[in-house]
């Protein structure tokens, strides 16, 4: 069974209509990683460090951080499920594998090194969630 996606007329099967679905919400983590690497600045900036603050003393508002949990299992969710596509593959598996080493590095340094860690480490998954868009844009 097929139907129309309405941006031309080649008819996409259920399959690559979900396929689609999933590749629709790179927009809503790329915002999300924006969010982390804002979140990041502010508890753990240049300011909060040179005045000796401690960001675990600071504590996230319990909403925040109720939805940024929920965040990143959804995030984390999604990427694993979208292994399982073959379209962006690669691009899933260095979100995995960056997200991974960023975390490795981070618990292994101090305070100063975990901000610069955090960046990179944003920086490189919003670039490869700027290549999903542009991959799954080129392909439907």
């Amino acid at each position: 069974m097929t139907s129309r996606s309405g941006l031309g007329s080649r008819p996409f099967p259920r399959e690559a209509e979900r396929v689609a679905l999933l590749f629709a919400f790179a927009p809503v983590f790329f915002a999300f990683e924006i969010w982390q690497l804002v979140i990041a600045e502010r508890y753990l900036g240049l300011k909060q460090i040179a005045r000796g603050i401690d960001p675990r003393e600071l504590g996230l508002g319990e909403p925040a951080a109720v939805c940024w949990s929920l965040a990143l299992l959804a995030y984390w969710t999604w990427m694993a499920i979208m292994l399982f596509q073959p379209l962006g593959r690669f691009q899933f598996l260095m979100l995995l594998g960056i997200s991974g080493l960023g975390f490795a590095l981070r618990r292994g340094s101090g305070l100063k090194w975990v901000l610069v860690i955090l960046t990179f480490e944003g920086a490189i998954r919003i670039g490869m969630l700027l290549s999903l868009g542009a991959l799954a844009w080129r392909h439907w």
